[in-house]
């Protein structure tokens, strides 16, 4: 059997107090008889509000009323009651008067608030201590339940899985949904498993995720889909290592104390797996030092036997460039989803290595919008080539790598040698090399630049360079002819040419 509430319906049905309500219950406010009571008190005074506090019954024998009062001055008083937060209103008769007034009756019916009768029989005190004893039973309870909760969550953390465990048990204990979100933002379990529907579900990922990017421990409520919720990060401050939201609002005292502990537990948990997780990103990166070699037989058993099997052939290789404070959450990232498709990764001596099956390539354009990475992806190929492929990574990610997209190799190598002479070292260079060009152009308003360009889009034809830019061959050789003198080279040769021309291509 529950315990007893301290509520008015919990005094009303005290046979051995014989209170009697005064109005139909249909006249009062919504749940006015089932709202919590922190305390019962006794004043005569006109306005005793001075000395009350909120959430209590007051009590009163009526000396304050004179026979001549009208219904405003019952009015005022009961509109200065209900300010104040009281409750309801016992009235004990036959101490002044033999019952309760009528006035004071219209007027409590007019505020929607409980008016019952004290009969002479119960001395006020008696009311006061039956609520009293409702107030420390359910005060009992709830320690009993939290000492009850805990040694129940403490039993789950040690079975195998004692996070998932722990997670399961909070959510009984509480009777509510509670999730747990990875250091990405990500919910990795919740119980009940799937009893959260897609909006609110939506709007607690949404909060978690902007809680975990702030980096700060913190809490957080939130109403999502109508439902109230309760959020806690996991771990410290700049290392957080994900968070735990349960589908409760207003949770007392004991409950809180209970979530605490789990937030604790859970806490640990992940920081004891922060130095699991360093020895197996050492193991990571030999395993990666050992693909370079392009030979799979070392790591291929290991992979397997601790994680899952290497992915596929053909892969494409990836190599990832992204803030170090992110590092943790983007492997613990890829980690959760080689539940779906075979991925692996560690560490490399240009930056993260990652491989997945070709035909998964799309992981990792998504990996690079989610951590705002860097990403070179290399050509397709087996575990054989996987040095070549690692090198192709590292060059499309330095050729045309930007924060948030991943590069891909064969989209570089399409385009040429020479579409690749783009990055900042190779202009600055180019655009020294042809700087005395530049500078005559604009002291003497000639057009040096823009017609070697041309004659070597010609294939150094002056002819056809003249036809091109529309004017006569003898004054395309002298202004070729200048340009060499200013440059200091021979453009009669190959080599120089190459060169000019690998400069005008690097500043396009």
């Amino acid at each position: 059997m529950a315990d007893p509430q301290p509520t008015l319906r919990a005094l009303l049905a005290r046979r051995d107090l014989g209170l009697r309500l005064a109005s139909a219950e249909d006249e009062l406010a919504p749940d006015a008889l089932d709202a919590p009571l922190r305390w019962v008190h006794s004043s005569d005074l006109a306005d005793p509000t001075p000395f009350l506090t909120d959430e209590l019954l007051l009590l009163t024998t009526g000396t304050q009323f004179s026979g001549g009062d009208g219904p405003a001055s019952y009015d005022a008083y009961v509109e200065r009651l209900g300010r104040r937060g009281v409750r309801g209103l016992g009235f004990g008769t036959e101490v002044v008067r033999d019952g309760i007034p009528a006035g004071l009756a219209q007027a409590c019916r007019h505020q929607r608030m409980p008016l019952f009768e004290v009969p002479y029989r119960t001395p006020f005190i008696a009311v006061a201590r039956a609520n009293a004893e409702a107030v420390a039973a359910l005060a009992y309870a709830r320690r009993t339940w939290a000492l009850a909760a805990q040694r129940a969550i403490s039993l789950a953390a040690l079975q195998p899985d004692g996070l998932g465990a722990t997670v399961a048990e909070l959510g009984r204990q509480l009777e509510s949904w509670v999730g747990l979100f990875d250091a990405s933002g990500a919910l990795v379990r919740d119980h009940p498993v799937g009893g959260l529907g897609p909006v609110a579900l939506d709007g607690v990922t949404g909060e978690v995720g902007a809680m975990l990017r702030r980096g700060v421990r913190a809490g957080s409520s939130l109403e999502a889909a109508g439902e109230s919720f309760t959020l806690q990060t996991l771990g410290r401050g700049g290392q957080l290592r994900g968070a735990i939201a349960i589908a409760a609002g207003g949770l007392d005292v004991e409950s809180r104390a209970v979530i605490t502990s789990v937030i604790a537990m859970a806490g640990l948990a992940l920081e004891q797996n922060v130095g699991i997780n360093r020895a197996r990103e050492v193991l990571r990166a030999g395993l990666v030092r050992s693909l370079l070699a392009d030979d799979p037989t070392l790591a291929a058993p290991v992979v397997r036997e601790l994680w899952t099997p290497l992915p596929p052939a053909p892969i494409v290789v990836a190599v990832a460039t992204l803030a170090t404070a992110r590092a943790q959450v983007a492997a613990d990232w890829l980690e959760a989803r080689s539940g779906d498709r075979a991925v692996f990764h560690g560490p490399g001596p240009d930056g993260l290595a990652i491989a997945v099956a070709s035909l998964d390539e799309s992981l990792l354009a998504e990996f690079a919008a989610l951590f705002d990475a860097r990403v070179g992806v290399s050509r397709p190929t087996d575990y054989d080539g996987f040095a070549q492929a690692h090198a192709e990574a590292v060059a499309a990610r330095a050729r045309r790598g930007v924060p948030g997209r991943a590069t891909r190799f064969a989209d570089l190598a399409g385009k040429g040698v020479l579409a690749q002479l783009t990055g900042t070292q190779a202009s600055a260079v180019a655009s020294a090399y042809l700087e005395p060009l530049r500078s005559h152009d604009r002291t003497h308003g000639t057009a040096l630049l823009h017609t070697v360009r041309v004659w070597l889009e010609s294939d150094a034809r002056i002819d056809a360079a003249a036809h091109t830019l529309g004017v006569h061959r003898h004054t395309v050789r002298s202004r070729v002819a200048q340009a060499q003198k200013l440059l200091g080279v021979d453009l009669a040769g190959f080599p120089a040419r190459a060169e000019l021309w690998a400069a005008l291509v690097a500043t396009v």
